[in-house]
């Protein structure tokens, strides 16, 4: 009688060690953001629909990863996308940090966000710790969509040093975590120096949305 109870424990301990892997493992990937595939972003390319942004108070967070680009660019996004039309009720970066900076007790950030992920594959949820960070920003200044530029960085270089600026962004459904659209744009080719390149791919971003 006292081996068959031995028996059961050890078993129960298995089954419990085995579930708490299987739990592991998909917090994990939760984490990483739920859905999609191991395919990182290629230049021109675009996943989703872009959704129709009239309407809605749209935040835009500031560049995340810079890759060799120079300049102000979160000034030139702002600036390119208030020209992009009415009807849509933008938060910058500034804007961003402004209420941040009013509200300590806001476990957020603008700058750090953790939104690497989009770089190494397509996402169609995201995760902990990125969609406590963005849903939070968004109940601070009641935003409904969150678009992300994950990155800008200098393309494949060819003579001179010509290369071509790229800017890898993601919209967000601020509410679900729901990854709406996914893409890179690309400005024209020339010296990354020359800021009229980033300029070209800045001003293709808006247009795109």
């Amino acid at each position: 009688m006292e081996s068959r109870t031995l028996l059961e424990r050890a078993l129960r301990s298995r089954l419990a060690t085995r579930c708490a892997g299987m739990v592991l493992a998909i917090v994990a990937v939760q984490a990483c953001g739920g859905g999609g595939s191991g395919v990182p972003p290629q230049a021109e390319s675009a996943r989703g629909f872009v959704p129709d942004l009239r309407g809605m108070r749209v935040m835009v967070c500031p560049v995340q990863i810079r890759q060799g680009v120079p300049g102000d660019v979160d000034s030139e996004i702002a600036f390119a996308c208030r020209g992009r039309g009415s009807g849509i009720e933008w938060v910058f970066p500034e804007d961003l940090g402004v209420a941040l900076g009013r509200a300590p007790a806001i476990r957020s950030t603008v700058d750090g966000l953790t939104a690497s992920v989009f770089l190494g594959a397509e996402v169609d949820r995201i995760g902990a710790p990125l969609y406590g960070q963005i849903h939070r920003l968004a109940e601070l200044v009641n935003s409904d969509v969150a678009i992300i530029p994950v990155t800008i960085r200098s393309g494949a270089e060819g003579a001179a040093g010509v290369s071509v600026v790229e800017i890898v962004t993601a919209i967000l459904d601020v509410r679900t975590g729901r990854v709406m659209w996914t893409g890179v744009v690309a400005g024209r080719p020339g010296p990354v120096a020359d800021f009229g390149s980033v300029a070209s791919a800045v001003e293709k971003l808006p247009a795109t949305l």
